[in-house]
Parts: C-alpha cells; structure tokens; sequence
C-alpha cells in the first residue's frame, strides 16, 4: 500500500482522503471519477462546488439530498425562473447552507446553462469539450488545477457564470469523470477507467462518441 492510498473496512485499497470520514467511501466507490453526461447532475455538481467553497465536501455530502430538494432536482430551466421571494426563503432553510451569494449564483448560473443549452445542445457536450488528453495529465492527486480547468473557467465566466474559479472547476472534473483522478493502488481506479473508457462523449449535435 502506498501513502496515498488507505485500506477499508473491507481490506482494500483506496484513495487516502476516502477514510476522513464513514460516508465518503460510498461516495469514493460508487460515484467520484465515474463519467457523468447528464446535464441535470452536472449542473448539480457545479452548484454544489460553488457551495463548498470555504468549506468541507463532507458538509455539503451530508446536504445534498435537502439542496436537491429545494432546487427541484437541480432542473436548470425551473431554478432559473427563481425570484427573489424564493431567495429569501432560502436564507431562511436551515437544512441548506444560508448564503445569499451562493444562492444567487446556482439561480444565476442556472440561466445561464439554460442559455448555453440553446446554443450548444447541451450543457455536457460543452463541458466534456475540456476533458484533457491522457498525456496531458498530472500524477492523480497532485495538482488543484490544470490548463484545461483554467480554460473552461475562463469560459464559464465569459458566459457570465459565477463561483467557477479553476480550483473549483478541477474539483468538477475530478469528480464528474473528465480526468480518472483515483491514484495508483485505489481498488476504484481500473472501475472508474473501463467506465471512461466505455462513456459515449456527449456532442453539441446531440449525438455521442466513443
């Protein structure tokens, strides 16, 4: 076993950061690194990031079923008709995080991937324009940015998308399956790969690819 690696309750190997607490071995196996082509979950994933900044993954994980629940599944097209009414009743949602400009932002934001679907077809085949090359990559774990997440937070915010900085743009990538970022060891590493390798890239025409 290497140091970025530590063994489960099961005797195998995973990513290190998996162990920080009981619930994020479910998240660790079963969903980060996995490739996600489904607008809804991608523009969740986003939303949620921009909530975590400041804070810890674990307070957003242990939320996530009540933010979903108060931003209708996170459909882009009903959260962008948000009003301020629904801002305020938000401030006022103890099971999600009380923050008015965060809260602004996923409404913000959801206008603006509601726009970007008219233009592109969908919010993923936009968003997986930016997986890198295998030789592109950094060593897993090693870095919190990369050019590609350099440019498509660029980009975002061009559009006039808020709380997508690069930092928070890798944390995406990593976890919506544009880079296999479980390190060398982690039992999930190879699942997470013969499922890239099998994902049809979304295309802005609608259709996929291999």
């Amino acid at each position: 076993m290497s140091a970025a690696t530590i063994v489960g309750p099961d005797g195998r190997a995973r990513c290190r950061w998996s162990g920080a607490a009981p619930e994020f071995i479910d998240y660790h196996d079963l969903e980060w690194g996995f490739p996600v082509g489904d607008d809804r979950r991608l523009f969740e994933k986003l939303s949620l990031e921009g909530f975590q900044s400041g804070l810890s993954w674990r307070t957003i994980l242990a939320k996530r079923e009540s933010f979903r629940a108060v931003f209708h599944g996170f459909d882009f097209d009903k959260v962008a008709r948000f009003t301020g009414r629904d801002v305020e009743r938000l401030l006022g949602d103890a099971r999600i995080i009380r923050h008015r400009g965060k809260i602004e932002a996923v409404i913000h934001n959801a206008r603006c991937a509601r726009e970007l679907v008219e233009r592109e077809g969908s919010l993923a085949a936009f968003l997986w324009r930016y997986e890198p090359r295998a030789e592109q990559l950094a060593p897993p774990q090693t870095v919190s940015t990369s050019p590609e997440s350099v440019a498509l937070s660029k980009d975002l915010k061009k559009l006039g998308w808020k709380f997508v900085g690069p930092t928070t743009v890798y944390a995406f990538m990593q976890a919506m399956g544009l880079v296999n970022d479980h390190v060398e060891g982690c039992v999930i590493r190879g699942e997470v790969e013969r499922s890239r390798e099998r994902f049809k890239r979304p295309r802005a025409d609608g259709s996929s690819s291999g």
